[in-house]
């Protein structure tokens, strides 16, 4: 498997740049299109679980901080997968407490997470050693092979380093 295709931006905690962040991700898949020909049905979800993951960054992660606060968000383009992170700078949080909304029910808010997990295949929720928060939006390639599990971890070597370019 060769080096993977790779994009970077650097964004504030304000949800008026939420449609650069989504251009941004357009962008991308347009001038890697050739390569993404076998997620290409799965761009329009991706796209909106990368919204929904910067919304809750602006909205909850950085709640308290500064709008001045940035947000870091990298692709990766892999044979098999392609890769999402977002990173923010708020407390951390152990999504596994969550309580999965009943539906049907006239809740406010509280979808988000169950949402990233419909339409990705994998999302995962890791603190960093330099405090900051990754959550990670896979979405693998159909060939067959298996799935890993939501819950397994990530090898350490695959977390971005805390130098982002």
């Amino acid at each position: 498997m060769g080096a993977p295709q790779e994009a970077h931006l650097s964004v504030q905690s304000d949800l008026s740049v939420l449609n650069r962040v989504q251009d941004w991700f357009r962008q991308f898949c347009l001038r890697n299109e050739d390569q993404l020909s076998w997620v290409m049905g799965q761009l329009y979800p991706l796209n909106l679980a990368l919204a929904e993951g910067f919304t809750n960054a602006v909205r909850h992660a950085h709640r308290d901080l500064p709008s001045e606060t940035t947000i870091e968000l990298d692709i990766r383009l892999w044979d098999d997968r392609i890769e999402i992170r977002i990173w923010d700078q708020g407390d951390p949080f152990d999504p596994n407490h969550l309580e999965e909304p009943v539906p049907g029910t006239l809740r406010l808010g509280g979808y988000g997470w169950f949402l990233l997990r419909r339409l990705s295949d994998r999302v995962d929720y890791l603190r960093s050693p330099d405090g900051r928060n990754c959550l990670l939006i896979v979405k693998y390639r159909q060939t067959g092979a298996r799935l890993p599990n939501r819950d397994e971890p990530i090898p350490q070597n695959r977390m971005h380093n805390s130098k982002l370019s």
